[in-house]
């Protein structure tokens, strides 16, 4: 018998991801929390094993936790406002010499050579230096906040050039003015104004959290700015919540793609939310212009629309009307601006653990972007979730996608009894399987 290989089969569900990733610029930030605790190691080693996978990187770190033990063991207690420090002279004495600290031990552990680690062989170049720009906060509500500053500019074309040469680009919580002042700067505002000012693809805040939580504690996956503002008016000023969140819905309406607030606690969260389908943490994006959810009775005419050329073709059964409001509650729908571009049902047969998997349409103008295969997906989440262990297709033109997809050909005997006396001979659809313990 073969030898089996768990991670081979999370190698090729991840190469689509590897593909879609190289070249794209990431700024990552990871809080002081996290090299605090000990994470750091585990966290350099995942950072260059993106950047080996072809991945822009601009790492911003954070020192809070590192700064606060500093003044403490120096009997420093600084003035505080809405959760932000004073940086006086002598809370800039430790905000400078930890910022160091830390910076040369990221580039140490991005050095060459690491043994038993994604790093050992590879040469990675890291750049740091004067590639943010400060002003002070200046006096507010009567308190001067002296060396405390926040982003005047990022030096984008700069930073562009470092990474066009293969350099990962290191970014303290330090700004320089052009009289040559040093000033404190929040961590995540920095992150933020780098991904705007690069346009980056994604903004990935490493935090506490592992991201957002409805109600019921379950994890939110994806927000828009609109939908996280009512958390972000809540939170408590100066906490990380509060400055992940501002700075997640500011990039989003200025332009980034995609932030994702994810856990330093969590080992695999970074690679988890890049390298799979359904990540780990929680989104913020500023439009659900495209969107997976369930039918409702207001898409049955996008339904009609999207359907009627494939039955025209013979490629699907013809529905009514009247069938697909009876059945709406089994479809999944993809939206796109108001348009219906997408769908797919799943139906389900009395006393039985296998269902049907029926009906999946993607519109002409929109095939190719993997939209069939998150139809699919979402169906195969709803059916476990329901306890089946089989689903099942009857197809006659696209066979060969679906069993690309995992399904397997099978016969009339493997349908279940209700589903073998309405099974149309005349059209001979080929029977295909998936099991959904795979």
């Amino acid at each position: 018998m073969d030898k089996h290989f768990p991670f081979v089969d999370w190698f090729r569900n991840a190469s689509p991801y590897i593909n879609a990733h190289r070249g794209r610029t990431f700024v990552i930030l990871i809080e002081g929390e996290a090299m605090a605790s000990g994470r750091g190691e585990q966290l350099v080693q995942d950072l260059a094993l993106l950047h080996t996978l072809g991945v822009r990187l601009v790492v911003v770190f954070g020192t809070r936790p590192q700064v606060q033990e500093a003044l403490t063991n120096a009997n420093v207690e600084p003035t505080r406002v809405n959760g932000k420090w004073v940086a006086d002279r002598a809370v800039m004495a430790h905000v400078e010499q930890v910022a160091a600290h830390q910076r040369l031990w990221l580039e140490a552990r991005l050095s060459l050579g690491l043994p038993s680690t994604p790093l050992h062989g590879v040469e990675l170049s890291v750049i740091s230096g004067n590639l943010v720009t400060a002003k002070p906060l200046g006096v507010r509500e009567g308190i001067d906040f002296d060396h405390s500053g926040e982003v005047r500019r990022v030096r984008a074309s700069a930073i562009e050039g470092l990474l066009e040469k293969g350099s990962l680009v290191l970014l303290p919580p330090l700004g320089f003015s052009s009289t040559g002042e040093v000033f404190d700067l929040d961590a995540s505002e920095v992150a933020q104004h780098a991904a705007v000012a690069l346009k980056a693809d994604k903004l990935i805040l490493l935090g506490e959290s592992e991201g957002l939580a409805d109600e019921e504690g379950e994890l939110l996956r994806q927000l828009t700015p609109a939908e996280a503002e009512p958390r972000l008016e809540s939170a408590q000023p100066g906490s990380e919540l509060a400055r992940h969140l501002q700075a997640a819905c500011n990039a989003a309406l200025e332009g980034v793609a995609r932030t994702h607030l994810l856990s330093w606690r969590n080992h695999d969260a970074l690679l988890g939310e890049l390298f799979t389908r359904d990540g780990v943490g929680t989104m913020i994006t500023q439009h659900r212009y495209e969107q997976l959810r369930p039918a409702k009775l207001n898409d049955i005419a996008g339904l009609l629309e999207l359907l009627e050329p494939l039955e025209r073709r013979g490629m699907l059964v013809a529905r009514s009307r009247e069938r697909l409001e009876h059945e709406i509650d089994d479809y999944m729908v993809i939206e796109r601006d108001g348009m219906v571009i997408g769908c797919a049902a799943l139906h389900l047969y009395p006393d039985a653990t296998i269902a049907e998997l029926a009906c999946v349409a993607v519109h002409g103008n929109y095939r190719g972007g993997e939209r069939g295969e998150r139809l699919v997906e979402a169906l195969e989440r709803r059916a476990r979730k329901r306890g089946l262990t089989d689903i099942f297709v009857l197809t006659t033109h696209t066979a060969h996608w679906f069993v690309e997809h995992g399904f397997r050909p099978a016969s009339f005997e493997d349908l279940p009894p209700l589903k073998r006396e309405a099974y149309n001979h005349a059209r001979k659809s080929k029977v295909l399987v998936k099991n959904l313990a795979g």
